[in-house]
């Protein structure tokens, strides 16, 4: 398991993730890139992080999950780096997303937050 990841995530949280973040792209706001999540995130305008765990090096996302829990932003993992891409309308893999409006997926984020809440438990 890459450095940054805190707990397993069940497939069926992270397809979760991976449709959030296709209603997100098309009802609300989504930014995309390390740089541009953890600027969000620090700003406190995230409503949840998306990460992807077969990224290299891992080291790109080591800071993420300490920031997110010190802004009480809710963080997700997801398999792969190029569904999470594909998943945001993007050709090329992204490392992580940072859902800023979640637009019609207001109720996935909230249950996406809950399940993670549960595996850190």
């Amino acid at each position: 398991m890459a450095v940054f990841v805190k707990f397993e995530t069940p497939k069926e949280v992270s397809d979760k993730a991976y449709a959030l973040a296709e209603i997100a792209r098309d009802s609300g706001k989504v930014k995309k890139g390390t740089n541009e999540v953890t600027k969000i995130v620090e700003r406190g305008e995230a409503a949840i992080v998306i990460m992807a765990t077969d990224v290299e090096p891992p080291e790109i996302l080591a800071h993420m999950p300490a920031l997110c829990d010190e802004k009480n932003v809710p963080y997700v993992y997801v398999p792969s780096k190029e569904e999470l891409g594909k998943a945001i309308g993007l050709e090329k893999p992204t490392a992580s997303v940072a859902i800023v409006d979640a637009g019609n997926g207001k109720a996935q984020v909230d249950e996406i937050a809950a399940a993670v809440k549960d595996l850190k438990n």
